[in-house]
């Protein structure tokens, strides 16, 4: 399945203390993903969406985790991360 659009591949950035921090020291920023996409389209649409120079992409599949409501198990949906290094220079304000 091809995706269309940069927007249809990142689906939200993140912003949590550990994504913020290396934002700062590192200028590595974490988004959510499509499962479909693959470090060459990530890499694109970043540099589509932001205007920026990406240094380096790495992804992460993650598992869903166990949840229980009052009797019944269920597992909640697993998620592709992107963590994307730009180049030095360039920066992305993402709050």
């Amino acid at each position: 399945m091809k995706l269309q659009t940069a927007h249809d591949i990142i689906i939200k950035p993140l912003v949590t203390e550990k994504v913020m921090k290396g934002a700062e020291q590192a200028r590595t920023y974490g988004f959510r993903v499509s499962g479909q996409a693959n470090k060459p389209e990530i890499k694109k649409a970043i540099e589509s969406i932001f205007s920026v120079k990406v240094e380096k992409v790495r992804t992460l599949n993650l598992k869903g985790k166990p949840k229980r409501y009052r009797m019944m198990m269920g597992t909640k949906p697993g998620w592709k991360k992107a963590m994307v290094t730009l180049k030095e220079g360039h920066r992305i304000d993402v709050i």
